[in-house]
């Protein structure tokens, strides 16, 4: 069997209209966030999802409840599936921390981490989710690098791709998580 897994990003944020990237500090939904998220909940619910997966920063957590909170299907918020840490950057306009993504790959932002230590913080959820949601089809929720982390496991894409990219908005991203999934890196195999 497998896991289907729907990814969603988090709404938008008063953040992202004004071009500030958020990273590890907790964000708000603007008044089009909150209205995105309710339709994002109007187009997934009936779709068979059995459980919702939301990174538990504020934005991510605030378009889980938004977009399901009153549907019955349960809203489960893990920490690993955050978005990258910019450390000291966290906040900082998007066009000046993209200008040096690259060089994060793999050396950490001052005070946070690099871009593939977050990818193998989601793998760490990976692992975990056919423990209980083998079979199912369940919702995960969260941010550039939540989607690069599934693009990358589950789809065998390359990191350094994915930087080369800008983030493309779309109405949710399909992947399988077969139960034979191999375990993510472990800390110890992080540079």
């Amino acid at each position: 069997m497998a896991v289907e897994l729907v990814f969603e990003t988090h709404s938008i944020t008063v953040d992202n209209e004004e071009g500030r990237a958020t990273g590890w500090w907790p964000g708000r939904l603007s008044d089009q966030g909150q209205a995105l998220a309710a339709k994002l909940g109007e187009r997934r619910r009936g779709d068979g999802i059995v459980a919702v997966f939301s990174s538990d920063l504020a934005r991510a957590a605030e378009t889980a409840t938004v977009a399901f909170g009153t549907s019955g299907i349960p809203v489960l918020l893990d920490w690993r599936l955050r978005e990258c840490n910019y450390g000291k950057r966290n906040g900082m306009p998007v066009a000046e921390l993209h200008a040096n993504r690259r060089d994060h790959l793999d050396r950490a932002y001052p005070g946070g981490e690099s871009w593939r230590q977050a990818v193998v913080r989601v793998g760490w959820f990976l692992d975990d989710l056919p423990l209980c949601w083998d079979g199912q089809r369940v919702l995960v929720i969260g941010h550039v690098a939540t989607r690069w982390a599934l693009d990358h496991l589950l789809g065998g894409v390359p990191l350094e791709d994915l930087m080369a990219e800008d983030f493309a908005w779309q109405e949710g991203w399909e992947y399988r998580l077969p139960s034979s999934h191999a375990p993510a890196i472990r800390p110890a195999d992080v540079p």
